[in-house]
């Protein structure tokens, strides 16, 4: 298959046509208006710096369904200790910009450039891209971020400084999520790390046609809390307003 070239115009190939690896197309900007299409025809952005915007839509996919999560003994016991503060959507730009510098602190490299960070936290303040963070002993220790249309979340990256502190708050925003009855959360390809989490792989055709259902659904646009609801009712998960 080609690789699609990208114009002015917002528009996409459909993800049919990705390459194997699920490379799609190539080009274009990072506007919002074609970052929100391409999330809802499960397509997302991921190049490095030296390259041209690169649009990928893999297959198979991994999706976790919240109703699926799977959290260890031990991270439940971690989480009873009540050792994190799990907020939502107060520091997503330095959310963001910790996903970048840990992994370049840990020599992996990163595809969060200065024109990523500033589309998504430009889709933060438009109340599409949203943050969970972390808190310990006052300092951020963990977090992620990603994107939502309708009834699905679309995971992009995680941090952690101190242990767990990412884990807590992944546990915690998929509980959220299942409350506001969310149908999937996207995580885009294979890690042995959400796998843990109970994400699976489906095929992309499939994926794209639970994203279809889920997209038609309203979007809760705007700033995110947790509410009071899921700190009552949720005995294992310590979170704040």
């Amino acid at each position: 298959m080609p690789v699609f070239e990208l114009t002015e115009r917002i528009a996409f190939p459909p993800p049919r046509f990705a390459q194997k690896e699920g490379l799609l197309a190539m080009g274009g900007d990072l506007s919002e208006n074609r970052l929100l299409l391409a999330y809802k025809m499960g397509i997302f952005p991921w190049y490095s710096h030296d390259d041209p915007i690169l649009w990928w839509s893999p297959n198979p996919r991994m999706v976790l369904y919240p109703d699926e999560l799977q959290v260890s003994q031990s991270l439940k016991k971690v989480i009873k200790k009540h050792q994190f503060h799990i907020t939502m959507d107060t520091v997503f730009a330095e959310v963001i910009r910790s996903c970048a510098q840990v992994r370049l602190e840990q020599d992996e490299g990163t595809w969060l450039s200065e024109e990523m960070i500033d589309a998504y936290c430009n889709l933060h303040r438009l109340g599409f891209a949203h943050s969970v963070e972390a808190w310990h002993e006052g300092k951020l220790a963990g977090g992620l971020y990603g994107v939502s249309l309708g009834k699905a979340f679309f995971g992009e990256s995680m941090f952690t400084r101190v242990s767990n502190a990412s884990k807590a708050a992944f546990v915690t925003f998929v509980e959220y999520l299942k409350k506001q009855m969310f149908h999937l959360i996207d995580c885009q390809v294979k890690t042995a790390h959400l796998r843990r989490f109970g994400a699976r792989e489906i095929s992309r055709s499939l994926f794209l046609e639970q994203l279809e259902k889920a997209v038609q659904c309203p979007t809760n646009v705007g700033r995110w809390r947790f509410d009071d609801d899921i700190c009552q009712k949720s005995p294992t998960i310590a979170v704040s307003p």
